[in-house]
This record gives C-alpha cells, sequence and structure tokens, in this order.
C-alpha cells in the first residue's frame, strides 16, 4: 500500500498499552472458530467503544502536547468530556485511535493510557516514512508505543499478536487489491476495516460492487469489520434508519463476532451526541430483530474477543 498518509488507507496498530512491555496474545489460533455460529460471550459483559479519539485540551496543548502545526482540532476531544460522555453512555472501556491533531506524536494518548490502563488500549498511526524507518521502529514501538506500513510491518504485526486497523478514506475499491494480498499473505495478521470501509447505503451499481468487497472479504476469517462513525455511514439523520441494510449483510457474512461498534468520539457529539449514537445501535438492532447474543458481540464481545485480557480486570480510575 501507499505511503501517503492522507490519501491512501491509514494503517493503525491496536495496542493495550503504548508504553508497556506486555504484546497481546495472537488471534491466529482462533481463526477456524470465527465460521462457527457465535455464542455468547462470557460475562460479565462490558460495554466497549471500538473506535474513538482523544486530543489535547487547548491548555494541555499549550503546556505539554502540542498539536501538529496547522492541525489544530475544530471541537473539543479531551479525555475529561470523553470520560463524561461515556459515564453517562454506560460504555465501560474504549480503543483510543490516535488522533491526526498530534500526527506521529503520541505523548498526549500515552499519558491517557497510563491513567487509566483498564479502561483504555491505544491504536497508534502508522508511519509512512519512505526511509523505511518504520520497519525497525515496529518492534521497538509495540514494546514502548507502536507503528506499521507495508508489508514488512504487517508481518511484523502478526508476528507479535498486534491486530492492524485500515481506514480506507477515498473508498475500499481504491484498496480492495492491496488488502487482499495482504490478509492472503499474511494470515496471522488480524485485520479491522474501520467504518466499515467508508461503505454508504448504495445506490448505484459501483456502489453495490464496492459494498459487495466488503462483504467477500469475510472469507479471510481474520478480518473484522467495525460498525463505527454511524453518522459517516448514514444518508440521513439520526438515528441513521438506512444503515440497516448494511449491518444486516454483514453480520449474515461475518457473523456478530466479527462486528464491533464504535462511536467516532468526539465528532460524534455535534451529529448527534455520544449517548444517542449508542442508541442508535440499540434501535438498528430492535428493527432488524439482532438477538441479544449478537448485540452483546457487536457492543462489547468483539472487541474483548481481539484485544484479548485488556477488560478483564475491574476497570479503574485515575
Amino acid at each position: 500500500m501507499s505511503s501517503h498518509f492522507l490519501c491512501k488507507p491509514l494503517i493503525s496498530f491496536a495496542k493495550r498499552n503504548f508504553p508497556g512491555t506486555r504484546t497481546m496474545a495472537s488471534n491466529s489460533s482462533n481463526n477456524s472458530s470465527l465460521n462457527s455460529p457465535p455464542s455468547p460471550p462470557p460475562p460479565p459483559m462490558k460495554t466497549i467503544d471500538s473506535h474513538l479519539h482523544v486530543w489535547a485540551s487547548p491548555q494541555e496543548a499549550a503546556d505539554k502536547f502540542p498539536y501538529h502545526p496547522g492541525l489544530e482540532p475544530p471541537i473539543p476531544g479531551d479525555v475529561d468530556l470523553l470520560l463524561k460522555c461515556m459515564e453517562e453512555a454506560g460504555v465501560d472501556g474504549a480503543v483510543i485511535v490516535q488522533p491526526i491533531n498530534h500526527m506521529f506524536d503520541h505523548s498526549l494518548v500515552t499519558s491517557v493510557l497510563k491513567r487509566y490502563p483498564s479502561k483504555f488500549i491505544g491504536c497508534c498511526l502508522a508511519n509512512p516514512a519512505e526511509d523505511g524507518s518504520g520497519v525497525e521502529q515496529i518492534e521497538h514501538l509495540v514494546l514502548k508505543m507502536s507503528n506499521e506500513i507495508g508489508k514488512a510491518l504487517f508481518s511484523k504485526a502478526g508476528e507479535l499478536g498486534v491486530p492492524v486497523k485500515i481506514m480506507c478514506m477515498k473508498g475500499l475499491s481504491l484498496h480492495i487489491s492491496d488488502i487482499e494480498e495482504l490478509c492472503t499473505t499474511f494470515p496471522s495478521t488480524v485485520v479491522l476495516l474501520d467504518h466499515m470501509a467508508f461503505c454508504k447505503p448504495p445506490l448505484n451499481d459501483e456502489e453495490r460492487k464496492t459494498f459487495s468487497m466488503l462483504l467477500k472479504l469475510s472469507s479471510f476469517p481474520q478480518v473484522y469489520v467495525k460498525f463505527s462513525a454511524l453518522f459517516r455511514l448514514s444518508r440521513k439523520p439520526f438515528p441513521y434508519n438506512d444503515v440497516e441494510d448494511l449491518l444486516t449483510h454483514v453480520i449474515s457474512t461475518y457473523g456478530a463476532n466479527r462486528v464491533m461498534w464504535g462511536s467516532d468520539f468526539p465528532y460524534v457529539v455535534p451529529e448527534c451526541g455520544y449517548k444517542e449514537g449508542k442508541k442508535a445501535v440499540f434501535m438498528i438492532a430492535s428493527r432488524i430483530s439482532l438477538s441479544s447474543s449478537e448485540l452483546d458481540w457487536i457492543l462489547g464481545g468483539t472487541a474483548a474477543q481481539v484485544f484479548r485480557h485488556s477488560w478483564n480486570a475491574p476497570l479503574e480510575e485515575a
């Protein structure tokens, strides 16, 4: 895949805790079980947001965690606001995706992970440096922080048991061949497709073909889909009724145990509100008659399966 950050798929590593020394167990041994009907996740069930961002408040940016030049955030997205939203919505834990506002400086997110080690895990941005330095960094960064791009890094992710998330901001059709090649060559590397690979409810043959590509990727048992940022997928306002068919087809091909909900905080806040973003999933699930077990997988079971042991301990506060 191309290393151009803004125009090509954004590839990131997911890791329990950037500064820690513990690596995640590989999920490749469970690939065969993913083709079987899902069973209920073990209790107690926790609600996990698989995709959100945090960035520094203006004061934090001035004092310690500066924004990348020219990428000052348009809306608030500090951890205090996030914690308030999560408490109101009854969300127990989350995956923090490194925000573009801090580019490859992971110090702000790292500080949040240190303060809340069992509430959050981190997902770092891949360094697309053309000199290949990202390959040398991967082992050090997975233990210290984390980064990855290209085949060598994709392979290393599989060796270390670190899931890779791919964001096809310009559309899945532009990158499907690359993704298929990577999944074929490196079957032990778990792949997370952000925001349903940006597939909106199709309006024409080309969009239907692209959505079909997403469904066909289910043949790779290591691929998971994020039912995240519903306001980005839907062509309608809250409660985003038009994504019902998308979810129905994705569950029928992948299974609910390979689908996970994500809010895309803080961008969801001005769209419909964090709590309402979670409520939309319940409303859609009701309309398409998902079972309680399937809903449990989407709202936390799948994330707990992929990011193993991350939310097993009681949630901690600073």
